[in-house]
């Protein structure tokens, strides 16, 4: 009886270290995304939200650069940029001329 026990402690132990042998690789974390079909992307996501006055600059990644960093691209080797651009000034309404 003692053996049988054994022999069952054994085996169910055995069965979640085969399963965690065979679990699949990770996708890699990162892919090289050409750096104009993620600003595309990135437009597109700005556009829909109603977002208006910014650029997107793409620029390499070690160069400084005013703004925020919104993505990487080419494998990482370049970023895109956002920045807000000047709100032009709207001119006041003029008055009527009083009489």
């Amino acid at each position: 009886m003692k053996l049988l026990a054994a022999f069952g402690v054994l085996l169910f132990a055995s069965v979640p270290a085969h399963a965690q042998a065979q679990a699949p690789a990770p996708a890699p974390a990162q892919t090289a995304k050409p750096c104009e079909e993620l600003k595309d992307e990135i437009t597109k996501k700005l556009d829909a939200k109603g977002v208006k006055g910014y650029t997107l600059e793409i620029v390499a990644k070690d160069k400084d650069a005013e703004g925020k960093t919104v993505g990487t691209c080419d494998g990482g080797t370049k970023k895109i940029i956002y920045s807000k651009t000047a709100a032009p000034a709207e001119t006041p309404a003029k008055e009527p001329p009083k009489s």
